[in-house]
């Protein structure tokens, strides 16, 4: 990716899709201290001068200006940047006195920061990615653009239809930090989750677990022919909550995971907390994680997984995508929501996380918003949405944009776990409200240590308790709850 996540690498989750966020793939290198995220936040330069507004019509109803350049930086990840340049020439074709200047990097961070500060960031990012702008900072300091003259403008297929009226639910939600101003846009929508070949399962005669003694015995068979259980992405750790998170929730409720999101004093030190912590560190207590994995980056990590070393990997639906070059043709690859610990769970096996990953943000110091916003719009149609869900197997914040399209066996298996969860659907956001917590604290200093066997599960609880609790109390930082 997010995924996630960013990663959503785009992972990548985180990101989601790093975010988150990732989403998205999420990248390739650590996340940079959060004195380095507020500087890149923190203003400083001259805001560019605005470009002129275009006439409102029909066809044109954010008034964009025909002949203004528009400047579009896109994360380089797990979705590749194939659709994205498709709807730039859309774009062109309707403004086509207009200059376009579109780029992809992975490194988002270190290239639009020097931007920000001179206050002359680009019209539209893709904010995703190992090196993803902290979300919380940029809305702290006033750095967006409320998107709501988009969500309220006519959509690109039915003028009929305002564009708000076209998306996931959850999506509008999502872009929202204190109440009403939406700041971001999640295009994609990622399905996180266990991921695995069917095939695979099929050849051990076993089903997917759906409890923590039926993963136990599934990896225990795996393990007699040579496979490991488990492997992630070692070097960035903060994809273990994909799965994590979600069984969390499952296992305590939602009022769990909302209690975490909220910074709120113990909130780690829930029953369910500790019950899917020493669940995870017996995988690896047991051998069940595959060797040498704490030193796997995603792309290693999903390569080992997808040549037959080890059944399960925590991902988004971009894995599917950034891995098809390794993944065999008869893989059947599928996900599943996490497996939980027992009857006495408190949400039903099929619980999921999924949300909106790859955010898109209108920088409020860019010289042509209406166009970010417009180039937004395009990609919200029906056409750029099917476009990209044919070619990156993903699907989109737009309700919609399957059909007539082939669905690729992940894509298949990730809309079908979402029927499954009905409205058992959870969304953390961790990953968007505190990046550098998520990441660098609970990922690499707390999971991490804990499933490369370093901290017990009790000390990893403590320490991630800590981290958790310094970030309430720093009042440089931007503080979120769930309304």
């Amino acid at each position: 990716m997010e995924p996630l996540s960013a990663e959503n690498e785009r992972g990548s989750g985180v990101g989601r899709r790093d975010l988150i966020k990732r989403s998205a793939a999420l990248g390739l290198i650590t996340v940079p201290t959060m004195g380095f995220l507020s500087a890149c936040a923190s203003g400083g330069g001259d805001s560019q001068e605005k470009a002129e507004s275009g006439e409102k019509t029909d066809k044109n109803p954010l008034g964009v200006n025909n002949s203004a350049q528009m400047e579009f930086v896109l994360f380089d990840g797990g979705f590749g940047k194939e659709y994205a340049e498709d709807a730039v020439k859309i774009y062109e074709g309707a403004f086509p006195d207009a200059t376009v200047k579109f780029s992809a990097t992975q490194k988002i961070q270190s290239t639009l920061q020097p931007r920000f500060n001179q206050g002359s960031p680009p019209d539209l990012i893709d904010n995703s990615g190992a090196e993803q702008m902290d979300m919380g900072v940029l809305v702290g300091k006033k750095q967006l653009a409320d998107l709501t003259p988009l969500l309220d403008a006519p959509s690109y297929d039915d003028p009929n239809k305002k564009v708000r009226d076209t998306l996931r639910p959850g999506i509008v939600e999502m872009g929202q930090f204190d109440g009403d101003p939406v700041w971001i846009l999640y295009y994609a929508y990622t399905v996180y989750g266990v991921w695995y070949s069917q095939k695979t399962l099929d050849s051990l005669e076993v089903e997917y677990p759906k409890t923590w003694d039926e993963m136990l015995a599934v990896c225990a068979a795996a393990k007699k022919k040579g496979i490991a259980g488990w492997t992630y992405a070692g070097k960035y750790p903060y994809y273990l909550p994909f799965s994590l998170y979600p069984m969390i929730g499952k296992v305590g409720g939602r009022e769990v995971l909302d209690a975490i999101d909220n910074l709120e004093p113990n909130a780690w030190k829930h029953p369910a907390v500790k019950t899917c912590f020493e669940a995870y560190y017996e995988l690896q207590a047991k051998g069940y994680v595959l060797k040498g994995t704490p030193g796997l980056d995603h792309i290693q990590s999903q390569t080992a997984w997808a040549e037959g070393k080890a059944l399960f990997i925590p991902n988004g639906s971009w894995v599917e995508n950034e891995s098809a070059n390794v993944i065999p043709a008869d893989f059947n690859l599928a996900v599943s929501a996490p497996t939980g610990i027992d009857s006495s769970d408190k949400m039903p096996f099929g619980t999921i996380w999924a949300s909106g990953g790859e955010p898109f943000i209108v920088p409020a110091q860019a010289k042509n918003t209406a166009g970010g916003m417009e180039q937004l719009r395009i990609m919200l149609s029906e056409a750029s949405s099917k476009n990209f869900t044919g070619k990156v197997k993903s699907l989109t914040a737009y309700d919609g944009g399957t059909d007539g399209i082939t669905l690729t066996p992940g894509l298949q298996s990730g809309v079908a776990a979402l029927e499954l969860a009905g409205d058992n659907v959870v969304n953390p956001r961790l990953q968007d409200w505190y990046v550098q917590l998520q990441k660098e604290q609970i990922g690499v200093g707390g999971l991490g240590e804990m499933m490369a066997g370093r901290l017990t599960p009790a000390e990893a609880i403590t320490k991630i308790q800590g981290y958790a609790d310094a970030a309430a109390k720093d009042d440089s930082i931007k503080h979120y709850k769930h309304q």
